[in-house]
């Protein structure tokens, strides 16, 4: 009698496609990818159709702190050249006013619910423009320093009105002491101010 081979049993394979699968999305979702941190900036609503284009404002130039960047990630803030160290300072000085300087914005009476009758800035502007050449990093880095003015102004603000940090106010705390220091940065578009 001659003897028959005898068959291997096939392993089943079917499902060797979903367990690849899951194994792909369990990689996908329990790995840390690094993400990409934006500014938050609100642009301005896009206008009407039959809106005509506002003529410019006549701006009054101690409301205006102008700061530029070159391409060599040089700073000029109001006409003198600084480290980005001394940044912050010099704009919470020039937003805030403490003194009523005549060089740095007007200040004016407003009523601000929650906090009463105030002299405040309210018209001043941050005018940021780089070069085409200024480096990324140092654009963020000019743009964290701006937004930790306003932080450390709106901080001492909450404080002194309402005894805590202004991420621990109430939302309408909050909008008060926005109102009081509305964050008013405006951005141009880049140039080349370094030659070619």
């Amino acid at each position: 009698m001659a003897r028959g081979k005898k068959k291997v049993p096939d392993i089943n394979s079917s499902s060797t496609a979903d367990i690849a699968f899951l194994l792909l999305i369990f990689f996908l979702i329990t790995t840390s990818m690094d993400t990409d941190q934006g500014l938050a900036r609100r642009l301005p609503p896009p206008p009407e159709q039959d809106q005509q284009k506002p003529e410019d404002k006549d701006f009054n130039k101690r409301n205006v702190l102008q700061i530029l960047i070159n391409k060599n990630n040089q700073l000029m803030v109001g006409g003198e050249i600084m480290d980005v160290k001394q940044l912050r300072e010099k704009t919470i000085e020039f937003i805030d006013n403490p003194n009523n300087d005549p060089t740095l914005p007007q200040k004016k009476a407003k009523h601000i619910d929650l906090l009463g009758d105030c002299e405040i800035t309210d018209q001043h502007i941050i005018s940021l423009q780089n070069d085409r050449g200024t480096s990324y990093e140092a654009y963020i880095e000019v743009q964290n320093e701006l937004v930790a003015a306003y932080n450390v102004l709106r901080n001492r603000l909450a404080k002194s009105k309402f005894g805590k940090e202004y991420e621990e106010c109430t939302p309408d705390q909050q909008k008060a002491v926005r109102q009081y220091y509305p964050q008013r940065i405006s951005e141009a578009e880049p140039k080349n101010y370094g030659g070619k």
